[in-house]
């Protein structure tokens, strides 16, 4: 368990993610995965078992069914699990039905707690940045969510650094609910949050949660260096996995990861998850899944960890060229840049 960034609330270093859940009925998210209601119970009844408390969800999920299927699949059980959600996405036809004015954060939020069949959310997420929108808007409404009791913590996604740091500044001017984390792509082959959007979590106590930490099945020990992979796998059907600019490095990754996960005896998924639970500021990993095995699987992850250097054998098979100005900082004023200032990828 690890501290939510500067609350006090604890939750699991590995979390579910129910994007998987409905896909049947979207024609977007059936490649993802089409679980139903007693596979997703089955898969939530695997997660207490392993300790897993946090859901993560999102309304746009399969139109509202991944919310729908999990608020069902936890049932009674509400009590003892944090129920994580977002909003932002297009949910309507309407002009209103999309972005992040209070009008949609309100409707968004009454709409999520139906579907989940719960009285509250844990963590409420904006899904994506309003440019339109200004954010005094965006955080009074959820600060009401929150003083209404709908709504314990909020938090953001997919958010650029500077988003991220002019809403802190714009709530503490405010006095408006904080953001307590932030969401962000990040696998050991896509490291481009560790040049701005760790070194934030760091010094502003986010939490930070990690979606796709296998980069959309390129890091499950599937895909190798010049073979097309299983064509039914997730990846083959939504093409090349996100944010991979270099494919070389990439598949660089894939061979340390899976010389470690042979020498460690586990899977190469469980060597891809465990690496980023090493990493700095990250305080868990969202894991979805087709099948209970898989869920296994990735639950295993956070049995064992990886040595300093492992750890470094696969950050080196990702390295690449720092972006300005970060390779001028390294270059010129490494002395002054100590942690949390100094990124690492």
């Amino acid at each position: 368990m690890r501290r939510l960034g500067a609350t006090g609330l604890r939750v699991p270093a590995i979390a579910f993610g129910a994007m998987t859940f409905g896909g049947s009925r979207s024609d977007f998210y059936r490649p993802i995965g089409a679980t139903e209601l007693d596979e997703a119970t089955r898969m939530v009844d695997l997660c207490l078992d392993a300790g897993v408390t946090l859901f993560d969800t999102a309304d746009v999920y399969s139109d509202g069914a991944s919310e729908e299927i999990l608020g069902r699949a936890i049932g009674s059980r509400r009590p003892d699990v944090l129920l994580a959600t977002k909003l932002h996405g297009r949910t309507g036809e309407g002009p209103n039905d999309v972005g992040a004015s209070r009008h949609h954060v309100v409707r968004a939020c009454e709409a999520s707690l139906r579907r989940l069949g719960t009285d509250w959310i844990d963590l409420y997420q904006l899904h994506s940045f309003d440019g339109e929108t200004p954010l005094e808007e965006t955080l009074r409404a959820l600060d009401d969510l929150v003083r209404q009791g709908k709504v314990r913590y909020v938090g953001c996604s997919n958010l650029s650094a500077w988003h991220v740091m002019k809403a802190l500044g714009v709530a503490e001017r405010e006095r408006l609910e904080r953001f307590a984390s932030m969401q962000v792509y990040y696998s050991a082959a896509a490291r481009d949050v560790e040049y701005e959007l760790v070194p934030l979590a760091l010094d502003q106590a986010l939490g930070m949660l990690v979606w796709s930490p296998l980069s959309g099945g390129l890091l499950t020990g599937k895909f190798r260096r010049g073979a097309a992979g299983p064509a039914e796998s997730r990846r083959a059907m939504m093409g090349r996995s996100p944010g991979i600019a270099d494919e070389g490095r990439a598949f660089d990754v894939v061979e340390a990861l899976s010389e470690v996960a042979a020498e460690r005896g586990v899977s190469v998924a469980q060597a891809a998850l465990n690496w980023l639970l090493r990493r700095p500021g990250v305080t868990s990993l969202i894991v979805g899944a087709r099948t209970p095995e898989q869920l296994a699987d990735n639950l295993a992850a956070a049995r064992w960890e990886m040595s300093d250097e492992e750890v470094a054998r696969v950050a080196a098979a990702g390295a690449r060229p720092a972006p300005y100005p970060q390779w001028h900082q390294r270059l010129y004023n490494s002395e002054r840049m100590s942690e949390p200032w100094m990124s690492e990828a």
